[in-house]
């Protein structure tokens, strides 16, 4: 049982990392990503895909996302550079 078991660890590994390294080169390929507070959204961030369609209409980005900031959630959209 131990071995069938090292045998999926590995296989399960083996996947995660050249699904990564395809990740990597594709972000690579994208371009540099840069981050900037959303100018036009006001009060909290709670709604990642308001957010994100605020950022793409209003301000011409990439996309956009609720992450924390003291004291609360804030909007960032993503441009790239």
């Amino acid at each position: 049982m131990s071995s069938s078991y090292t045998v999926l660890l590995f296989l399960c590994l083996s996947i995660f990392l050249l699904a990564s390294t395809g990740f990597a080169e594709m972000m690579m390929a994208e371009g540099k990503v840069c981050e900037r507070r959303s100018k036009t959204w006001t009060g909290l961030c709670a709604n990642t895909r308001g957010c994100d369609s605020q950022c793409k209409r209003w301000e011409r980005a990439s996309h956009g996302a609720c992450h924390a900031q003291f004291p609360g959630f804030a909007c960032f959209c993503y441009f790239n550079c």
